[in-house]
């Protein structure tokens, strides 16, 4: 016991070793819903109001935050919640730590800024679905469409439109890199999607769900979150 205390307190996870081994298992065993996407898309809101209901301010994540939640059906079952860094220095260590754990992945979208960052989100979420783990796991995955409180957020259809299109053109660039001398396949990530067809979220092996959502809620801090889909998304897949 304390040999593996030590190898995770060396390995920076923040949780008990007991949980970490459990959540490492197999598919039954993983519970980690792991909320992922660039700074200021809500995320750490979004963590605070499905556990606590209410507002809070928050500032950008340097580290991550777990908390267990329990779903709100008749199973009574409980997911282990991680907020993840947004930052893009830290973004990837983090989603290294805890990808083998996840049983499902939440990506949370700024539907307001999207427009002009749609390039950063398309490149993080390439970067997500072409990892190994996640592509053998093929852990159930939400868009988030968050802030659609907001006059001139975008639409959850939308964004399912717009980074189908960002991440086929990301796929042929990719494809198109040059390779290095140890062969084309050395270390290069797994193919996206269809090979000879543009590229759609159903061509994944996981399941890839949008819903549109308000972690502050139209009535602002006084309010409720408005994230009934979301909620029930947690149920279904917990």
């Amino acid at each position: 016991p304390a040999a593996a205390a030590a190898a995770a307190a060396s390995a920076g996870c923040a949780l008990p070793a007991v949980l970490w081994r459990l959540l490492q298992g197999r598919k039954g065993g993983r519970r980690a819903v792991l909320l992922l996407g660039l700074c200021d898309a809500g995320k750490t809101l979004l963590f605070a109001r499905l556990l606590t209901g209410r507002y809070r301010d928050t500032q950008t994540s340097i580290t991550d935050s777990s908390a267990a939640y329990r779903v709100s059906s008749d199973k009574g079952a409980n997911v282990t919640l991680i907020d993840l860094p947004g930052h893009e220095s830290l973004r990837l260590q983090f989603l290294e730590r805890f990808k083998a754990a996840a049983r499902a992945l939440v990506f949370v979208v700024d539907s307001v800024a999207f427009q002009r960052e749609v390039k950063d989100v398309a490149e993080f979420l390439y970067q997500v679905l072409v990892d190994s783990t996640v592509l053998k796991n093929a852990p159930a995955l939400l868009i988030a469409c968050n802030k659609q409180d907001v006059t001139m957020a975008k639409s959850a259809k939308l964004i399912q439109q717009q980074l189908e299109k960002e991440l086929n053109t990301l796929r042929v660039t990719r494809s198109a890199a040059p390779t290095s001398l140890d062969g084309p396949t050395a270390g290069a990530p797994a193919q996206l999607g269809k090979k000879g067809k543009d590229f759609d979220f159903s061509q994944l092996p996981m399941k890839v769900e949008f819903v549109e959502c308000s972690a502050r809620g139209s009535k602002g801090e006084d309010g409720d979150a408005d994230l009934e889909a979301l909620e029930k998304w947690l149920a279904k897949i917990a």
